[in-house]
């Protein structure tokens, strides 16, 4: 009897797997069942137990491992660091409900903290910020979010809300008659009286 291994690479099996291909005839050493008995009683076999009520010989024998004795005695006794601090949860539920406290009374606009800012409430600074005239305005503009005029001048250099540039937009009608419009953004600073 010859048995043919190949390898088989589909997807989701690995390369090292080898498909088994069994043997399209019935071997010569494979017999036919053992006829039943004449009385028609079968033998029948009993599993072994896996566990038993008491400790047997070979459970004996298999507890006084001297090999697993040896390396338990190599360990040694467990050492316990005493200078450990223990973790109470309540501590830590504690700071947590702190820190939100925090956090919320921060973004609160009535407790704002000084030079930070809301996402939303940075973009109204920016938007706002184009259209101021003087020096004054953009100060009190400034001291209405609680941010520093120097602060305020920094971060304008490099971060803006967009603009659109009137002269760019474009009206296009595509096959199914929906209107777009495309326009090109601008950067827009204030227009300060010195």
């Amino acid at each position: 009897m010859s048995v043919r291994v190949r390898e088989r690479s589909t997807m989701g099996s690995s390369s090292s797997k080898a498909a088994r291909k069994l043997p399209k005839e019935k071997p010569s050493w494979a017999g036919s069942r053992t006829p039943l008995k004449p009385d028609g009683a079968q033998e029948i076999r009993r599993p072994r137990p896996l566990a038993f009520e008491n400790k047997t010989d070979a459970v004996e024998a298999d507890a006084k491992d001297p090999q697993f004795m040896f390396k338990l005695n190599q360990l040694g006794p467990v050492r316990v660091d005493h200078h450990m601090r223990s973790v109470r949860p309540a501590d830590y539920v504690q700071q947590m409900h702190r820190s939100r406290l925090q956090s919320e009374m921060e973004a609160s606009p009535s407790h704002s903290t000084r030079n930070r800012l809301l996402a939303s409430s940075l973009s109204e600074l920016l938007e706002s910020r184009k259209t101021v005239k003087s020096q004054a305005e953009l100060q009190a503009l400034a001291e209405q979010y609680h941010i520093d005029v120097t602060k305020l001048d920094e971060l304008a250099k490099f971060v803006n809300t967009p603009s659109i540039d009137e002269s760019t937009i474009v009206k296009s009608t595509n096959q199914e008659g929906e209107e777009t419009l495309t326009m090109m953004a601008r950067w827009v600073d204030p227009k300060l009286e010195t």
